[in-house]
């Protein structure tokens, strides 16, 4: 009788069994640290050579807890688009505006729109200093937790405000836990998931931020016509259906194994593994806690993390890149996104018609996303990014030429619609390229202190830069309408040019890989070709 168990193939043996398959060297566990350097070996080479699918089929549940976390997103991309619509809003223009004689119609100031809209910047800049030091201490989740029941809070201030002054104080309130938000959402999704699934992780960013914007569309688009206060303080209370229950999933989730790890909690990270997923993959919870540790005894050292050794040796270099792809998201097209509305209505659009484009603009940048997963996959991050870019100059320009050509239907309908392809190539190249950048470039060690200072830097450009859009667009001020594509042109072509030489490609790279590729100073345009052995260490 034959007793043999046919056991089903796990992933790790599927994996195994590919031809060119890289097994582990014999390594014996490094007597100093105890690290089991072929477990590390062997659990990097599992991810180098699973596939995209695989990967999915593996890490259901870090798939599923990288969508929670980054759903907090839609409350920043919620609020930020909120006040971009209430200047648009006729009520809300009414009771805390002034009247227009060029207009004819009552409108909020060029200053008060710019303050209304810096003011949650104004508070993020704050939550991102924030976020850094609380996140290293308390982990990812409970810093998270913590800012979701503030908000709660600040959405109070923000609900019953009946002055410029409460809008702008509340609107500050608010930005601190989006900071918070915006700097632990990217390092956390690129943590949980293996390597082929880190570029669609933290490219959901974009996505809710897409899908924040849809919302706001969508009820405003209901709303903005009534003859009274309801036309806003019903979307200012609808912000109340997120915090809460993204909080409970967020109590729940796994804390992620590599901060585990760097508090050497291992027996923690190896439950939190497990939680991920990885078991199910058939590979070794302990293998990926090795690999862990392989990679942060790159960065030994005994210091506590601090905000100064971001500007020191390769970690400046990094720190820079973070610093400099958050902050040229305002500089190649996005602030006519976040003012779509407006922006449509400058260029002549009736009020219905302009909230309607501006929700099926916030539609296609959502699908866009969707399509920049695959092309960060297959082509990679650096050049969808610089390209991206590229092409956003081109646009940008035309933008520029239609509202030059004098007023007239067509160069109204022209300007709309170049508006909106801006906007949407936003979402395939440039932004979320950028979030995958922003996840994988930090050393491992100093990432939450990284992505904090980073989403900073943005919040630095992006006050300014709201401000110079309000003046460019407002009647009352320089009224340029399209004409300000020739000023983002100027300034997405220097961001483009920068990139091409800073920025190198992480496609495919494991974190050791990456330190590596950093500490020995390889030039960006030569990381895609350059090999790094899977049994270097420096």
């Amino acid at each position: 009788m034959n007793n043999t168990v046919h056991k089903k193939p796990t992933l790790a043996m599927e994996i195994e069994a590919q031809p060119g398959y890289n097994a582990a060297s014999p390594y014996d566990l490094d007597e100093k640290s105890g690290l089991d350097r072929a477990g590390a070996i062997d659990a990097e080479n599992l991810e180098h050579n699973m596939t995209v699918l695989q990967a999915v089929k593996a890490y259901p549940a870090a798939s599923f807890w990288a969508f929670i976390m980054s759903c907090t997103i839609i409350m920043e991309s919620y609020c930020v688009f909120l006040m971009g619509q209430f200047i648009a809003t006729k009520q809300f223009a009414r009771d805390f505006g002034v009247y227009s004689p060029i207009s004819g119609d009552y409108i909020i100031e060029a200053s008060w729109q710019s303050a209304f809209q810096c003011a949650g910047p104004v508070g993020a800049f704050i939550g991102c200093f924030l976020a850094g030091p609380i996140t290293s201490w308390i982990g990812y989740r409970w810093a998270t937790i913590g800012g979701l029941m503030a908000l709660n809070g600040f959405i109070f201030v923000f609900y019953f405000s009946n002055s410029q002054g409460m809008f702008f104080a509340s609107q500050v309130l608010e930005g601190i836990p989006w900071g918070i938000f915006i700097a632990n959402a990217p390092a956390y999704c690129s943590e949980i998931v293996p390597m082929r699934l880190r570029a669609p992780a933290t490219q959901m960013l974009q996505m809710f931020w897409a899908i924040g914007s849809i919302i706001v569309g969508g009820i405003t688009y209901h709303f903005q016509s009534k003859p009274n206060a309801s036309s806003y303080r019903v979307p200012i209370a609808l912000q109340w259906m997120f915090p809460t229950p993204l909080a409970i999933l967020l109590f729940i989730a796994p804390e992620s194994p590599w901060w585990l790890v760097r508090k050497g909690r291992l027996a923690d990270a190896e439950k939190a593994v497990k939680r991920l997923g990885r078991a199910n993959a058939g590979d070794n919870p302990q293998d990926q806690v090795s690999m862990m540790r392989r990679t942060i005894e790159l960065e030994k050292t005994v210091k506590k993390p601090t905000l100064l050794e971001l500007w020191k040796g390769t970690d400046r270099y990094r720190t820079l890149i973070v610093c400099g792809v958050y902050a040229s998201q305002n500089l190649t097209g996005n602030l006519i996104a976040n003012q779509a509305v407006y922006f449509f209505k400058q260029a002549g659009m009736a009020d219905n018609t302009a909230f309607a484009l501006g929700l099926i603009t916030s539609a296609l940048q959502w699908i866009m996303v969707m399509v920049s997963w695959v092309l960060t996959t297959y082509l990679g991050r650096r050049t969808i990014y610089v390209y991206g870019q590229a092409i956003a100059c081109a646009f940008l320009v035309a933008l520029g030429i239609a509202a030059s050509v004098g007023r007239s239907t067509a160069a109204s309908n022209a300007q709309a619609s170049l508006g909106l392809i801006v906007s949407v190539l936003f979402c395939l190249g440039p932004a979320p390229a950028s979030w995958v950048i922003i996840g994988e470039t930090s050393s491992v060690r100093l990432r939450p202190l990284t992505t904090g200072v980073g989403r900073a830097a943005y919040y630095l450009v992006n006050i300014p830069c709201i401000f110079l859009a309000s003046y460019m667009l407002n009647t009352d001020k320089w009224n340029l309408g399209g004409k300000s594509g020739y000023i983002w042109a100027a300034t997405a072509l220097i961001c483009t040019v920068m990139s091409w030489i800073w920025i190198p490609e992480m496609k495919n790279r494991s974190f050791r890989e990456i330190d590596i590729l950093f500490t020995r100073k390889v030039q960006a345009r030569k990381w895609k070709k350059t090999v790094i052995d899977v049994n270097d260490d420096q």
